[in-house]
């Protein structure tokens, strides 16, 4: 009679588990990893499924991890796979390497496919085990929760529906201290996400905007599918501006200090013979002017003390506009606001710095039309060269093209052309006054 008993109650949990999957999982949630995967493991895969799709995923892949090689094969196969790959992403390497390659090929492709975002987007940066609890979870289960994953970095603990969809997040702090009975949609707070696909400018800008110390990433559905975390975002910010350095040079952004001769030579070399010719565009404006430049040998003297001075105005422009398109802090439609920024910083700079040249170009030479000369052309070329600054790199990225790669070449040109033809103009026209 027993017995009967037994399996007649035995029964009775298969049917509920299979009417009722949305309801079955708060309980079986509460239970150890290896009783659910004893329950799930005499389940046909399309009964089980339903059950393992609503486990937070963490829970989900040690449920997996201990059902029987075959059933947790036909579980993957059966799975939702954009629901699989958080589930497969709390696994141990082992074990997820084991089950996807008992799996079928083609699936299995898909998923390690899936797993591979392309570069600079939240994808790339994201952890996908990322946890997740129902909001109807009491803050005695969730820490009871956390501390099974205690060797992962948790900030903040997200809430999400019987479909995974983001629907708030708890603080870690907030969690800590509050009552063991509350529950977690009492304690939730609104939350802002990226989906995996967004580019890590506009990654960078939630952060900044929303002073997070983590950031949820789901998919179109709205559903979690990872995190990521201040520190992560700190560390690819740094890589991003190493690497915008060497651009701007003319170096690859692949290439290290150990990469091979041949690798660097055929990265730069290009840029290189690039800046040659614009150096012979700057030399041709000089060759202009040979016959002012032959009549009066002071002007080669002071021809590098302009372009220096212009050019360091460039490069100062460049460097705060680049960094505030990187930073999201202004848009390619703010131009012409930046542009009068910079042109008034240049204007004043230029006439400070213009005035200590001309004392200085007059007490040497002795000469107040030559004074007047680098004078003017410091001012004018100073004055371009800051406007020149914000205008190379926001018409690069309107015409679809990389302002790190290409700005600082474009604009040397841009700066030495300009200084050399104004100081050499304005000697031509003054040339009575020299």
């Amino acid at each position: 009679m027993r017995d009967d008993s037994a399996a007649g109650l035995a029964t009775l949990a298969r049917s509920y588990l299979r009417a009722f999957p949305e309801e079955a999982t708060r309980p079986l949630e509460e239970l150890p990893a290896h009783d659910i995967a004893r329950l799930l493991a005499v389940e046909p895969a399309r009964h089980a499924v339903p059950l393992i799709e609503r486990l937070a995923p963490n829970t989900a892949a040690e449920v997996v991890a201990q059902l029987p090689p075959a059933a947790a094969v036909a579980i993957v196969a059966a799975i939702d796979p954009v629901r699989a790959l958080p589930m497969l992403a709390w696994m141990e390497e082992p074990a997820r390497t084991a089950l996807l390659d008992a799996s079928e090929p083609g699936l299995a492709r898909e998923l390690r496919r899936m797993a591979e975002y392309p570069s600079e987007t939240a994808g790339r940066l994201m952890d996908p085990r990322a946890v997740g609890l129902r909001p109807r979870t009491t803050a005695q289960q969730a820490l009871a929760r956390l501390r099974a994953v205690r060797d992962r970095r948790i900030s903040d603990v997200f809430l999400t529906d019987e479909e995974r969809r983001l629907i708030g997040r708890v603080p870690l702090q907030a969690l800590a201290v509050a009552m063991p009975t509350d529950v977690l949609e009492s304690l939730a707070v609104p939350t802002v996400a990226v989906r995996a696909i967004d580019p890590e400018d506009e990654v960078v800008e939630r952060f900044t905007k929303g002073r997070l110390a983590s950031l949820p990433v789901v998919d179109f559905e709205g559903r979690l599918l990872g995190v990521i975390r201040h520190d992560t975002l700190a560390s690819t910010a740094r890589e991003t501006v190493a690497a915008d350095m060497q651009a701007m040079v003319g170096a690859s952004r692949e290439e290290r200090a150990l990469s091979p001769v041949a690798f660097a030579v055929r990265k730069r070399l290009p840029w290189l013979e690039i800046n040659l010719v614009t150096a012979f565009l700057a030399a041709a404006v000089v060759g202009i002017f040979e016959g002012t430049i032959a009549r009066f040998t002071a002007l080669a003297v002071l021809l590098p003390v302009v372009a220096g001075q212009s050019g360091n105005t460039g490069a100062q422009a460049l460097a705060v506009t680049m960094r505030g398109l990187a930073m999201r802090e202004i848009r390619i439609g703010q131009w012409r606001r930046v542009i009068r920024k910079e042109a008034g910083v240049a204007l004043i700079n230029g006439v400070a710095v213009s005035l200590t040249t001309a004392a200085g170009v007059f007490v040497w030479s002795r000469s107040l039309g030559l004074a007047l000369v680098i004078g003017i052309s410091m001012v004018l070329s100073m004055l371009a060269a800051g406007m020149a600054g914000v205008l190379v790199p926001t018409m690069l990225i309107t015409f679809g093209q990389d302002p790190a790669q290409s700005s600082s070449i474009i604009l040397t040109t841009v700066t030495d052309v300009v200084g050399f033809a104004s100081f050499l103009g304005i000697a031509t026209v003054l040339a009575g006054l020299l």
